[in-house]
């Protein structure tokens, strides 16, 4: 029986087209990439280390050849054992450029000799399969060509200037082309922040009655002039004419208008002299008098309210949605859509496009027609045209998959996310081929008098009568007549890009209210807004830098190097972030520049079209203009990382960040070092809290913390004769044997235990914590010798190496037992099976909730290496700016689907089996590695592709 050979790329994506497909197909995944350029200097072919070029995995001198690593070993010879029982092969990798690189390199390493075809479907449904298979393609090699171009220059960016960052930063810090960007707008809206001065001002809201009893027999037309009104006035359908109540903004006083935050600029300075800015006794007696005040409606005013419903999702509007609509960060929205994606619920999910197939216009069409009525359905189905920037697949919009699609709530059984996200498409979907939301909006102002006394600058420009005051309210809101789209889509109550919606009474011009409360509010003027993820996926994609698809790898990755961390939903930067962008800034410009870097995208696409080749991209951008003196302008990368340049960079300069001068002129900045971030003031040094954001750092909260004592001396060390101190350190305080600048060697420290503080310990209790490690005794079995100490994450015992046997260590459950624990106290806890200190309750731990993803208790508990919160599953870290104590569903649950989405935990191949497979690799490091790309017009039963140009090696899939 014959039998085809289908590759996907993950193992749920193959579990779903095997169901569809049957027993005459063998369906099976790559699990990701198979072959990439080697990761370290471990993974590079021996072949090639002792070239100079070896660390990089590409040879920029002989034509950028890069040198491939076959990574996925197990799962290789896996698919060949296949392939020898196959008679057709079918490579059903995505169909994007990294799908095809994937297809690309399945082709090099199988080396099929059986027909090979290359299918591709845009959502996982019986019919797309079908189709699929019964119309191959050929394999896109421009496409390789320009996943291949994009993965070394990638290669290229981070493995020279990464080092850059180690030696004049920090070290474990890397750049990338679009991380180093999404760097530099979270530091620049930083800076914003810590340049801005606030501004306090007031302001005035009142509530107003129009009822009868608010001045119905006033002339203007009372509450009885009503009656006539008629429906094209603005009435809401519905209101009551009774007691009909609004709240209005004080907006003008003596004919000036009143200061609000966008009258004040970055310094806390007005933009212009003629305005009235209210301090709080002018608010108050404004208030007081105004109060049972009678008001006339001096004018209002009214438009037609149209909106159009909003396109279907593409990548970068999922992203940003799900968060304003779910909380969801970049990473779980993708994790949440790959599910999806893959059991066939929705269609591809990383895509450019707005458009709708005619099979999702249909179906989209039947439902708004079948639960919303006919009068909800525009006459011709809705198209969206999109002049995306830098676009790049030619998918269609992500859609609930298939003919039929079901209804929010019935796709429960793949978990919370997963379902919640589903619902969000098809709503979105489903809106977007319905009529526009129609109505008017409303602006209604209300002129009144206050007599009271207020300061010679608020008082009428005319100075006459200068205790009686004019005053004009306003209000504003919008009446729909007609919700549309918005029956299904309707605007988000929280996080939300519109305003909400405000009902305004049916009044007219000369109409009269009263004021029967007024409530003065003290604002102080914001700062710009952090970025949050769904804001910088916005603005990333405005900029045209990157690819919707890859935002939240990007986010993930900044987050994860210590660059960004989370205050809320807001993206902070670290004050390593403040040095990297500063460095980049000064020393790689061109590398962060925001239009430049748009413009690779855009020769990437170039390369995928064949305009362009990608061998003389990679050389003007590695090597620079050859036909121009080398300078900062014309050198490329080379000449960038060269050491004559390097020298330059003045470390100290880069890892400042200037807080403010003190009131005797001497600088204060914020330093970068190898311990953490500390602030500096001439010789005097302080370590930063790590929760501390940079705005946070004023120059008075800068000296507050200088001004606080470095150390205190607590006795003297009768063997050594120096101090015995205490001092403040990045992980808390701790006590010292003398100061580093006074002994050859590191000082012996130890930790303060949870019951000291700086101000109270003692010279004894200094001595007792200088005196750990403390040697209990001797395991009588063995002769190994048993020490108890006090690590980072708390007290324990160490029972030594005897032999082959590795160390042993065993939790105390108190600090009190680091003095008191006897030897047979030790012996016992060696005998029981190893635990943490506390382990019962630990294993207990906090119960947080039920993930919404997968359906299970997410508990959070204490490890080795500090809190993390766990599904059973899967365990995730919680990052700096998460605290245990309040750690929420919703960040618990992101935090799970972030580690999720990494996937399963590698494991480690053993040492044993290492080195027998050493000499099977080394015979094969040429077969394996720089291969020249195969045409497969052999392989593929269709025309055989676009020819290569000559010189060129393929691609690797990357970050």
């Amino acid at each position: 029986m014959a039998t085809s050979l289908v590759i996907v790329e993950s193992p749920a994506k193959a579990r779903t087209i095997s169901r569809l497909l049957g027993d005459e197909y063998v369906v099976e995944s790559s699990v990701g990439h198979i072959r990439d350029l080697p990761r370290n200097a471990s993974e590079v072919p021996a072949a090639y280390k002792s070239e100079s070029w070896a660390t990089l995995g590409v040879n920029p001198d002989d034509g950028f050849k890069p040198v491939y690593v076959v990574t996925a070993r197990d799962q290789v010879r896996r698919l060949k054992s296949l392939l020898r029982d196959a008679d057709e092969l079918y490579l059903a990798t995505d169909e994007d450029r990294e799908g095809e690189a994937i297809a690309w390199h399945l082709l090099e390493v199988l080396n099929p000799q059986i027909p090979v075809r290359r299918m591709v479907f845009h959502e996982i449904t019986a019919a797309a399969i079908r189709t699929a298979i019964d119309n191959p393609r050929d394999l896109d090699r421009r496409l390789v060509d320009a996943q291949e171009a994009r993965r070394i220059f990638d290669r290229l960016y981070g493995y020279e200037v990464s080092p850059v960052l180690w030696r004049k930063v920090a070290p474990r810090l890397s750049a990338g082309r679009v991380q180093s960007v999404a760097n530099r707008l979270i530091v620049e809206r930083e800076r914003e922040r810590m340049a801005f001065r606030a501004a306090e001002y007031w302001s005035i809201t009142a509530t107003l009655d129009t009822g009868s009893g608010a001045g119905a027999g006033d002339s203007g037309g009372g509450a009885g002039s009503h009656a006539g009104a008629s429906a094209s006035s603005g009435a809401v359908p519905g209101a009551s004419r009774a007691a009909e109540r609004f709240d209005a903004s004080l907006v003008s006083l003596n004919e000036r208008r009143v200061a609000t935050g966008r009258d004040f600029d970055q310094q806390g300075e007005l933009r212009s002299g003629d305005i009235a800015v209210l301090d709080a006794g002018a608010a108050a007696s404004l208030a007081e008098a105004l109060t049972g005040a009678p008001f006339t409606v001096s004018s209002r005013e009214s438009k037609p309210y149209r909106r159009r419903p909003p396109a279907p999702f593409i990548t970068s509007t999922l992203q940003q949605a799900a968060g304003a609509r779910l909380g969801f960060s970049a990473s779980r929205t993708m994790a949440a859509a790959q599910r999806l994606y893959e059991n066939g619920r929705i269609t591809y999910m990383r895509t450019d496009s707005t458009t709708l197939s005619a099979q999702a216009l249909d179906a989209a069409r039947r439902i708004v027609a079948g639960r919303y009525g006919s009068e909800n359905l525009p006459p011709k189905p809705r198209t969206y045209t999109r002049k995306v920037k830098n676009a790049q697949e030619a998918h269609e919009a992500i859609r609930p998959a298939g003919e039929s699609w079901p209804a929010p709530g019935g796709v429960d059984d793949l978990g919370g996310d997963a379902s919640r996200l589903y619902d969000l498409v098809w709503q979105r979907t489903v809106a977007s081929q319905m009529i526009d939301a129609t109505g008017e909006t409303v602006t209604i102002k209300l002129a009144g008098t206050a007599v009271c006394d207020l300061a010679p600058a608020l008082a009428p420009a005319n100075g006459a009568g200068s205790d009686r005051h004019s005053v004009e309210l306003s209000a504003a809101g919008t009446v729909v007549r007609s919700p549309g789209f918005r029956l299904v889509y309707a605007p988000p109550t929280t996080g939300a890009d519109e305003e909400p919606e405000r009902i305004l009474p049916d009044i007219d011009a000369g109409d009269s209210a009263t004021a029967v409360a007024l409530e003065p509010a003290s604002h102080n003027t914001s700062p710009p807004a952090r970025f949050t993820e769904a804001s910088l996926v916005r603005r990333l994609e405005e900029l045209g830098v990157g690819r919707p698809s890859t935002y939240a790898s990007i986010i993930e990755t900044i987050q994860a190097r210590g660059y960004v961390w989370k205050k809320g939903s807001s993206l902070v930067p670290a004050f390593t972030a403040f040095a990297t962008v500063g460095l980049m800034e000064r020393h790689f410009d061109r590398l962060v520049d925001y239009a430049l870097t748009a413009r690779m995208e855009e020769d990437l696409d170039e390369i995928a079209s064949g305009e362009r080749h990608a061998e003389p991209w990679l050389t003007e951008f590695y090597f620079g203009d050859k036909q121009a003196p080398t300078s900062e302008a014309t050198g490329g990368l080379r000449y960038l990382v060269s050491d004559d340049r390097l020298a330059d960079i003045d470390a100290a300069q880069i890892n400042s960040i200037p807080i403010g001068i003190d009131d005797e002129g001497e600088p204060v900045v914020a330093r970068v070092g190898r311990f953490g971030p500390y602030l500096r003031r001439g010789d005097a040094t302080r370590p930063l809290p790590d929760d501390l954001a940079p705005d946070e750092l004023t120059i008075e909260r800068a000296l507050a913390l200088l001004d606080e004592p470095s150390e205190r001396v607590l006795g003297t060390d009768a063997d050594t004769g120096l101090d015995i101190i205490v001092r403040p350190g990045r992980f808390g305080p701790y006590v010292s044997v003398g100061r580093p600048d006074e002994v050859d060697e590191r000082p012996r420290t130890a930790s303060l235990l949870s019951h000291h503080t700086p101000e109270t310990i003692t010279l004894d209790d200094a001595l007792q914590l200088l005196s750990l490690p403390r040697t209990v005794g001797v395991d009588p079995a063995d002769g190994a010798e048993i020490t108890v100490r006090n690590g980072r994450f708390g007290p324990y015992l160490t029972k030594a190496a005897v032999g082959e046997a590795k160390d042993e260590n065993r939790s105390l459950e108190s600090e009190a037992q680091l003095f008191t624990l006897t030897l047979e106290e030790a012996l016992t806890l060696l005998a029981q099976p190893r635990r943490r200190r506390g382990q019962q309750a630990a294993n207990a731990g906090r119960e947080i909730g039920t993930d919404p993803d997968s359906g299970k208790p997410m508990v959070l508990r204490d490890g080795r290496f500090g809190p993390y919160v766990t599904d059973g599953e899967y365990n995730a870290s919680l990052r700096q700016g998460d605290d245990a104590e309040s750690l929420t569903v919703e960040r618990a649950a992101e935090l799970l689907a972030m580690r999720r989405a990494r996937g399963p935990a590698k494991k480690r191949a053993s040492k044993k089996r290492a080195a027998k497979k050493s000499s099977t690799r080394k015979k094969s490091a040429a077969r394996k590695t720089g291969a020249k790309k195969k045409t497969a017009k052999k392989r593929v039963t269709k025309k055989s592709p676009a020819k290569k140009k000559p010189g060129k090696e393929s691609d690797t899939p990357g970050s």
